[in-house]
């Protein structure tokens, strides 16, 4: 690991104005992806800004019925946590279906949102990867593909997004709160708040450079029937194949949004209009756009399968 110098921020604005006044410099809360990265040198940051004195560790009722949720709110607590139970199971389960006990106690809502992809060829530092270094090109467009993405694809990156968190915020319909360096507030909604890879892989998000994550809000409950289904290579602790979160209404209608498949969490407004006539035509919808290779073209049958059983499920 490179040596980097650390500080302890004060306050959510003070962080942010020294991030970007540093180029070279990280937050860090639970550093559970991270440090990973830092070991490996694939993020080699020269100064560390920990964050996690600045109190961003509540979960509040907002005026509105929803949800406020602290970018320092660890896994472990917003799973747990009674209206996160009772009224965004979404939430909940989707939590309870990523990484282990003991990483979910230290990760952070705004770390699970901006972790990085798993995509193997990210992080071998010997093969080239545009998101790791841009413009070295794409050792996975030609290479073993079966993990990687099959929609919202670039001639220059086919990383899948790891976050189960982020595929149920895309289905809750959640708003990220940010704090910009200069000092003013942003109310960002996650359909808006992660980019598609294009030309520039290495950009992942709409954020600014120094711009913190002070909160997730949750709107007011959607009722329905709220399910997270992942389907992995083995039963735990594994990165989803495909994954839907849903949240089904008793008529039929709802929200769907797919994970392992893309850049990003993954949702279509006809993929939700779909759902009523069923997992082919909701699925068919979703996936409308797919290229995939010939390695990972079963995902779009998976899809299919998946966002069915999920349906019966609903249906009991």
């Amino acid at each position: 690991m490179r040596p980097f110098t650390y500080e302890r921020a004060s306050s959510a604005s003070s962080a942010a104005r020294a991030a970007a006044e540093n180029p070279e410099a990280k937050f860090i809360a639970g550093g559970t992806n991270l440090l990973d990265l830092m070991k490996l040198q694939i993020e080699r940051p020269a100064h560390l800004i920990d964050v996690n004195g600045l109190g961003l560790d509540e979960i509040q009722l907002t005026e509105a019925g929803g949800l406020r949720i602290g970018a320092l709110v660890r896994n472990t607590a917003l799973a747990s946590h009674e209206v996160v139970r009772r009224d965004y199971a979404l939430l909940s389960r989707a939590l309870l279906a990523g990484a282990s006990g003991q990483l979910r106690n230290k990760a952070t809502t705004a770390g699970n949102l901006l972790q990085r992809t798993r995509c193997p060829y990210f992080y071998d530092p010997h093969q080239p990867c545009n998101k790791r270094q841009p413009g070295s090109g794409c050792s996975a467009i030609g290479g073993f593909t079966r993990q990687h993405a099959v929609v919202g694809i670039s001639n220059a990156c086919i990383a899948t997004h790891p976050s189960d968190m982020a595929i149920a915020m895309r289905a809750l319909d959640a708003v990220v709160e940010t704090v910009k360096a200069d000092g003013s507030a942003r109310a960002i909604p996650i359909g808006e708040f992660y980019r598609l890879p294009g030309e520039t892989p290495h950009i992942e998000t709409v954020l600014e450079p120094g711009e913190l994550i002070t909160s997730v809000v949750l709107p007011a409950p959607a009722g329905g029937t709220h399910i997270y289904r992942k389907v992995r290579d083995r039963a735990s602790y594994a990165f989803a194949l495909v994954s839907i979160g849903a949240i089904i209404q008793p008529d039929g209608s709802g929200r769907v949004a797919a994970g392992g498949v893309a850049h990003k969490p993954w949702r279509v407004e006809d993929g939700d209009k779909e759902l009523k006539n069923g997992a082919k035509a909701a699925a068919a919808a979703l996936m409308a756009d797919a290229r995939p290779t010939e390695q990972n073209r079963f995902k779009l049958e998976l899809v299919e399968r998946a966002l069915a059983a999920v349906i019966a499920q609903a249906r009991g």
